[in-house]
C-alpha cells in the first residue's frame, strides 16, 4: 500500500521578497519522510487572500495532509485563519478554548489580552486545535488541512504536536555514493537501475571540486534489501571509473 501523501503551503509576502528564509519546509520534510508520508508538492503564496483560499482548496482534494505556516498571527496581514474559514464556507470567531489557552500566555489578560491579540484566538467552525506549547496562540486543524505559525520554532512544535495524529506509513530510506565521473558517462547506468528497480528512486546530484566532475547519486525507497542491492552496484560502478 503505498504512503500517505502531503503538501506544504507557506504563506507570507517577505518569503517571496526574500527578506525572510523559509526554513519550514526542511523541517517538515524530514519529519514527514521519518514516520512514511510523502511530501509531494509545496507552494508559496503571498498575503493575498484569494490565492490562498484557491491554493488551500486545490490542495487539500489531492493530497491527504495539508500543512500551511504563516499568517496567524495578531496583525492585519495575517489572515490565514479567514482563508481556511473562506475555504471550506464556515464561519470563524474567538472560540473560548482558545481564548483561554492563549490568556495563560500573559500576566494580567484582561489587560494585555486586547483586541489585536484575540485574533490568534480566531478559530474557524468546527476545527480542532493544535497544540503551541511556545507561545501558547494555538495553531488548528481543518479537515486534513494543519494550520500552523510562519515563526520556525512555533512552527516545530507545532508539527510535533501534530505528528502523533497521523497515520504514516513505511519510512523513506536512503543511501548516498558519490562517483568521480560526469554525469554524461553515469547516465546510461543510472537509468538502467532505475528501471530494473522501479521501487527506488534515483537522483543524481553533479559537483565540482578541485577541478574534477562528478555526481552525487542519492537513492530512496522504503525496502532497504534494494537499497543495499543499489549500494554495491553503484560502489561498483564508481570503482570501475576509477580503474
Amino acid at each position: 500500500m503505498p504512503n500517505p501523501t502531503a503538501a506544504m503551503l507557506v504563506i507570507g509576502d517577505e518569503i517571496l521578497s526574500g527578506r525572510t528564509q523559509d526554513t519550514n519546509t526542511n523541517h517538515l520534510a524530514v519529519k514527514l519522510t521519518e514516520v512514511g508520508i510523502n511530501l509531494r508538492e509545496v507552494r508559496v503564496v503571498g498575503d493575498e487572500a484569494s490565492e490562498i483560499v484557491a491554493a488551500v482548496n486545490a490542495l487539500r482534494t489531492r493530497f491527504d495532509y495539508i500543512f500551511t505556516s504563516g499568517g496567524i498571527g495578531p496583525t492585519h496581514d495575517d489572515i490565514t485563519a479567514d482563508c481556511i474559514a473562506e475555504a471550506f464556507d464556515v464561519g470563524i470567531s474567538v472560540r473560548e478554548d482558545a481564548r483561554a489557552i492563549l490568556a495563560t500566555n500573559y500576566k494580567n489578560p484582561d489587560v494585555d489580552l486586547n483586541e489585536a491579540r484575540l485574533r490568534m484566538a480566531r478559530i474557524p467552525d468546527g476545527a480542532d486545535l493544535i497544540d503551541n506549547p511556545i507561545s501558547k496562540a494555538p495553531g488548528f486543524r481543518m479537515e486534513n488541512v494543519h494550520v500552523m505559525a510562519g515563526v520556525p520554532t512555533v512552527f516545530h512544535a507545532m508539527v510535533e504536536s501534530v505528528l502523533p495524529t497521523l497515520t504514516g506509513g513505511e519510512p523513506l530510506l536512503s543511501i548516498t555514493v558519490r562517483i568521480e565521473a560526469p554525469e554524461g558517462e553515469i547516465a546510461a547506468r543510472l537509468s538502467q537501475m532505475a528501471k530494473e528497480t522501479p521501487s527506488l528512486s534515483f537522483g543524481s546530484y553533479p559537483f565540482i571540486q578541485n577541478g574534477l566532475f562528478g555526481s552525487n547519486i542519492v537513492v530512496r525507497g522504503t525496502n532497504a534489501g534494494h537499497l543495499k542491492t543499489a549500494r554495491e552496484e553503484l560502489e561498483d560502478l564508481a570503482k570501475s571509473l576509477k580503474a
